[in-house]
C-alpha cells in the first residue's frame, strides 16, 4: 500500500531524474515516489516547478497547511481519470433538485449513523452519566424519522446541525478531563483545546478524502449536502461526515484518555488555541496507524484497511450516480 508523507521540517521539495528528494541544512532525503501516495506538508517549504510537474505526473496530491496547523490548500494534479460521462451524471443529481436532496439526506443519515455507533461504543466504558448517553442514542434514532418529510438541502443540514450538537454534548462524559472541556464548538478559530483538536483532525480528513478522490471518476468540485459554489472542493467534505465520528473523534478520545496528547500539547495565540507541532506530529502519527488498520467488510468478506474503506466508499457514491446501485453509507460493526 502506498505511503502518506508528513513533511514539518523547513526545506526544498525537488525533482532529479525520475526520484523526489527532500533537502535541508541536515541533509538529503530521498522519496520513494513510487510508494507515495500523497504528501501532507507542515513547514515551510520550497518547491519547484520540475517539482510539481513531476508529482502531477504521478498523481501525488501535496496537501499544504500553514505554520498554525491552518489547511491552506491543495495542488491537485490535472485529473488522469476524466470521465465526461460521470461527471455529467455528478451535474445531474445536483441540479436535479429532488435527486440533491435525497443524496443530502442520505450523508446526513450515515453521518448520524457513526455519531450514534460511537456513543454506544463509549456507552457501557464510562464510569458517569451513562443516562445522558443513552438519551442522546435515543434522540439519533429519532433523526431518521425526521429526515424523511424534509424537502430542502438546507433543512437537512439542519437537523444534522441538531444531531452534531447532541453528540458534541457527550464528549466531556466521554474524556472526563477538565483540561480537555468541550464548551462549545468554535473552529475559526478554535478557542479551546479540545476544539483545536477536532479542527485539525476534520481537516486531515477533508484531505484525506480529497486525495482518494483523486484516484476515482469523481469530480471534488461538485458535492451534494455541501453546496457546490465559489469554494474548489465540496464533495470531499459529503464523504468525510461519514468517516470523521469513527477515524478523527475516536482518535481524539484515545489520544486524551492515554495521555498521548496533554495540555503543554497546544500553544496559545493572540486570538486562539492551537495544537503545538509537537502534538500536531503525535496526532498525524496516530492518525496514519489508525489509517493503516484493517476492518472486516461485510459484503467483500475481507478486511480492508479504514483508508480503503473511504475509497470503496466513493465508489459506491459512483455507482449511485451512474444508476447502478442505490448508495448507502458504511456503518460501523464494532
Amino acid at each position: 500500500m502506498k505511503k502518506t508523507l508528513y513533511i514539518f521540517k523547513n526545506g526544498q521539495l525537488r525533482r532529479k531524474d525520475n526520484t523526489l528528494f527532500f533537502e535541508n541544512e541536515e541533509g538529503k532525503k530521498v522519496i520513494p515516489v513510487e510508494d507515495t501516495n500523497d504528501i501532507y506538508v507542515f513547514g515551510e517549504v520550497d518547491v519547484s516547478k520540475r517539482f510539481l510537474e513531476f508529482v502531477s505526473q504521478k498523481e501525488i496530491c501535496v496537501h499544504y497547511f500553514n505554520y498554525y496547523g491552518y489547511y491552506t490548500g491543495t495542488f491537485y494534479p490535472r485529473e488522469h481519470l476524466n470521465a465526461g460521462h460521470v461527471i455529467l451524471k455528478q451535474a445531474e443529481h445536483y441540479i436535479n433538485f429532488d435527486r440533491r436532496v435525497d443524496l443530502a439526506k442520505t450523508f446526513v443519515r450515515g453521518s448520524v449513523d457513526q455519531m450514534n455507533r460511537v456513543i454506544k461504543y463509549y456507552k457501557n466504558r464510562v464510569s458517569q452519566d451513562r443516562e445522558r448517553l443513552e438519551e442522546i442514542t435515543e434522540d439519533f434514532g429519532q433523526v431518521y424519522g425526521q429526515l424523511q418529510p424534509l424537502k430542502t438541502v438546507e433543512e437537512a443540514m439542519s437537523v444534522e446541525g441538531h444531531a452534531r450538537e447532541k453528540y458534541y454534548s457527550a464528549f466531556d462524559i466521554i474524556i472526563g478531563n477538565r483540561d480537555f472541556r468541550f464548551e462549545k464548538r468554535s473552529s475559526r478559530p478554535p478557542l479551546n483545546r479540545l476544539n483545536a483538536l477536532i479542527s485539525f483532525g476534520n481537516s486531515i480528513c477533508y484531505t484525506m478524502v480529497l486525495s482518494e478522490i483523486y484516484k476515482t471518476y469523481l469530480d471534488p468540485r461538485i458535492g451534494y449536502l455541501h453546496a457546490t459554489n465559489f469554494r474548489r472542493f465540496s464533495l470531499n467534505l459529503d464523504v468525510a461526515e461519514i468517516f470523521k465520528p469513527i477515524l478523527i473523534d475516536r482518535l481524539i478520545f484515545s489520544l486524551l484518555n492515554k495521555r498521548m496528547i496533554q495540555k503543554k500539547d497546544f500553544d496559545k495565540h493572540t486570538d486562539a488555541i492551537l495544537l503545538s507541532e509537537s502534538g500536531r506530529k503525535t496526532f498525524i502519527s496516530e492518525l496514519d496507524n489508525r489509517l493503516k488498520q484493517t476492518v472486516n467488510h461485510r459484503h467483500l468478506g475481507k478486511s480492508v484497511s479504514y483508508r480503503r474503506l473511504v475509497r470503496l466508499e466513493l465508489y459506491k457514491v459512483q455507482k449511485h450516480l451512474l444508476g447502478e446501485k442505490d448508495y448507502k453509507p458504511y456503518q460501523a460493526s464494532w
